[in-house]
């Protein structure tokens, strides 16, 4: 059975694109491999996690996947045809409304009656062929999913389209974010007398625990120490080029943010920026020690925080 990806998410079907991005956030930090080490059933809840957010976040891909299911998701898939085929069948059957589009309506319908359902099939899925003269296989959509640093840099991966096939080497290319397709040429379905159609993948990015990605920009809280905060410092911040040193100013507080330009994403002959926000961490640990310096801090805090404060 199709997995329901709202229900993955925890959220109602009628929910808002800032409850969904905060119901994914809670569940990948979570369910995330790196706090799961080898447990493939943790992995493969991520992974579902991950393939429902990407779904429910893009207003395009949700759209067909509340009209069609899941798919209405498939490469090449055509709506037009397909609500042709709905509208067509409803005599003879009663409408399902959303998500009611299903693969054995199609095959079920084409059996004897001489509808044409078959060659509605190849339109709705962009396959539709003449006959009696070779015709090239079509293509085959698959995900392949990456982890975030790997999407940044570029990998190669060895893959098995089928099993008892031979493996695919896939270039994931710098910089490719989720979503994003790569075409394998000749590693579709074979043709009818003409060549095969083309391996379509869609890279799915899992996400990091630290960096958020917004386009070819990374964003990163980075905690400092009070002393670090008061007195300026130097740290090291890690960045996809390697670590670079970054200059905390004297008097930083939480949340001011910093920008250091071209440590992004790379993508092609773009290069996106690294923002950074200093997030001032206070210790943990209680002591008379500790309490004596925060008064002595009180004290000297002759200003009022809050008075630019309005609403």
């Amino acid at each position: 059975m199709a997995a329901d990806f709202y229900s993955e998410l925890g959220v109602e079907k009628g929910a808002d694109a800032e409850q969904i991005k905060k119901a994914y956030r809670k569940l990948a930090a979570k369910l995330h491999p790196d706090r799961h080490p080898g447990d493939k059933k943790m992995e493969a809840r991520f992974k579902s996690v991950n393939r429902a957010y990407q779904v429910l976040s893009d207003p395009k891909q949700r759209k067909l996947y509340d009209e069609f299911g899941e798919e209405g998701l498939r490469e090449g898939f055509n709506p037009n045809a397909a609500r042709a085929y709905q509208r067509a069948s409803r005599g003879g059957a009663r409408g399902r409304g959303a998500q009611g589009f299903s693969l054995d309506d199609i095959l079920s319908g084409g059996s004897g009656n001489g509808g044409g359902f078959g060659d509605l099939f190849g339109d709705i899925f962009g396959q539709g062929r003449g006959r009696g003269r070779p015709s090239r296989g079509s293509d085959v959509a698959a995900e392949v999913t990456v982890d975030f640093v790997s999407a940044i840099r570029g990998a190669s991966l060895s893959l098995r389209v089928q099993e008892g096939g031979e493996d695919v080497t896939v270039r994931v290319p710098p910089g490719a974010g989720d979503g994003d397709k790569v075409r394998v040429a000749g590693h579709g379905s074979p043709g009818a007398g003409g060549k095969p159609g083309d391996l379509v993948l869609t890279i799915r990015v899992t996400p990091h625990p630290v960096f958020e990605r917004r386009g070819l920009d990374l964003h990163l809280d980075l905690p400092i120490t009070v002393g670090e905060a008061y007195r300026g410092a130097k740290v090291r911040v890690p960045t996809p080029d390697g670590e670079v040193s970054l200059s905390v100013p004297k008097h930083a507080n939480s949340g001011k943010v910093v920008r250091l330009s071209k440590k992004g994403v790379r993508r092609g002959a773009q290069h996106g920026d690294l923002y950074v926000r200093f997030m001032v961490m206070l210790p943990e640990l209680e002591s008379d020690e500790l309490e004596r310096a925060v008064d002595s801090l009180q004290a000297a805090t002759i200003t009022d925080v809050r008075a630019a404060i309005r609403f």
